[in-house]
């Protein structure tokens, strides 16, 4: 799945919750918090992590890729 943002980055929990993954901020920071996102192949911990064009995003069996 692509997301395309109009700014220079979105922040993580932001763009979790944008796509519907989440209900809420709170739930999207305890699926950082607990290890489920991976950012370009690595486990992505900050919660408000600057995710920029070409990043990609795995969170359960979704894949993300940042336009």
């Amino acid at each position: 799945m692509n997301f395309k943002i109009d700014t220079e980055y979105i922040e993580l929990i932001k763009l979790i919750k944008a796509l519907s993954i989440s209900e809420s901020g709170a739930q999207a920071k305890i699926f950082v918090e607990d290890g489920q996102v991976i950012r370009n192949g690595e486990v992505e911990y900050r919660k408000r992590a600057k995710i920029r064009p070409g990043d990609k995003i795995e969170i359960f069996d979704e894949v993300i890729i940042v336009e």
